[in-house]
Parts: structure tokens; C-alpha cells; sequence
């Protein structure tokens, strides 16, 4: 862990640091017990992983699931094998180890946000098929990605760029798979 805090790159607008520190002001009793529960949907992709598979396997959903699907491998690749390792982002508990998590410390890089990723890639492939299934899961994707914030884990540019590239790959997704299912009407 001390070998990957020390390569880490220090880099935020102090704005980044200022909202933090404003997330660590409104911190209570009730947001500390439910914001840890949220942010855990997010770990390692798990919930949307099962949400893609519950998808994959309801034969009317199918085409909603593999679009899901596509979304999350590339947004992976993307985000957790192409930046975090290129970029070497310290994250902002690294920086301050006093405050106090309500979550384990992170052993990767920051930039850019893995939870908020995977949660926008998904819900956007979601919310492209279906917007009655896709705004609730475009609003709980935001709840996990505002979460890593409050359990001062993740710079915000870290969220919106990891937001950001979710939503993108949730876009993309839903071209690919049209493409794929126009391809095999054809054939």
C-alpha cells in the first residue's frame, strides 16, 4: 500500500478539496449508517454485475442485458485497466489519513471513479431501452457516485469524469448492440 501511495500523483482544484471537507461538515448519524450501504453497491461493480445478469436472463430483457453488459466491459477496461494505472491519482484520504473513513481505504488509484462508472454505465444501457426502469437506476447511480464524496474516498473530477465515461460507454453500448442485432436479423 505505502509503495502505491508514494508513486501516487497529488493533483485537485481546491474546490475538490473544499467540497470534501464540506461532505465531511454535514456528516451525521443517520447519512453515516446509510451512505457506507450505498457506496457498497458500487464495490467491485457487484451490484451491477447482478442487475446485468438478472437482465441477461429474462428472454424479454436480453437485448437490455447484453447492451449492459458491453457497457461495463468497456467502461472497465477503460477506467480501471487504461487511467487509473496511466494516471496514478492519490486519493484524497491517502492525503489526509486523519479523517476519519466509514469505509476501507482504497488500495487504487483515484482518477477516475470505478463506482461511478460501472453505476452510469449500467443504468444509461438501462435508461437507452427503458426509461421507466432506467430513471431509478440512473438516480442510484448518482447516489453511489455523490457517496464517494461523503465517505471521502474519490475527488469529485474523479466522479464526473468516471460519470462521465459510464455514461458514454452506456451510449456507445447501445449503438454496438443494435448494430450486432441488425447484423443478425440479416443473416
Amino acid at each position: 500500500m505505502e509503495a502505491i501511495i508514494e508513486q501516487s500523483r497529488v493533483f485537485y482544484f481546491d474546490w475538490e478539496l473544499d467540497l470534501l471537507h464540506w461532505f465531511q461538515s454535514i456528516h451525521n448519524t443517520a447519512l453515516d449508517w446509510l451512505v457506507p450501504k450505498i457506496t457498497m453497491l458500487g464495490n467491485a461493480g457487484w451490484f451491477w454485475i447482478a442487475v446485468t445478469l438478472l437482465l441477461l436472463l429474462l428472454p424479454f430483457n436480453r437485448k437490455m442485458g447484453f447492451q449492459a453488459a458491453i457497457s461495463l466491459i468497456l467502461t472497465v477496461i477503460l477506467c480501471n485497466i487504461i487511467l487509473k494505472p496511466s494516471i496514478m491519482r492519490c486519493r484524497p484520504c491517502w492525503l489526509e489519513p486523519e479523517v476519519q473513513l466509514l469505509v476501507k481505504v482504497p488500495h487504487d488509484y483515484s482518477f477516475p471513479s470505478g463506482h461511478s462508472n460501472a453505476s452510469f454505465a449500467v443504468a444509461t444501457a438501462i435508461f437507452t431501452r427503458n426509461k421507466k426502469l432506467g430513471i431509478p437506476a440512473l438516480i442510484l447511480a448518482a447516489a453511489i457516485a455523490i457517496s464517494r464524496l461523503y465517505v471521502f474516498v474519490h475527488w469529485p473530477t474523479d466522479v464526473l469524469v468516471g460519470t462521465l465515461t459510464g455514461i458514454c460507454g452506456g451510449i456507445i453500448s447501445y449503438f454496438i448492440v443494435n448494430f450486432i442485432y441488425k447484423k443478425l436479423k440479416r443473416s
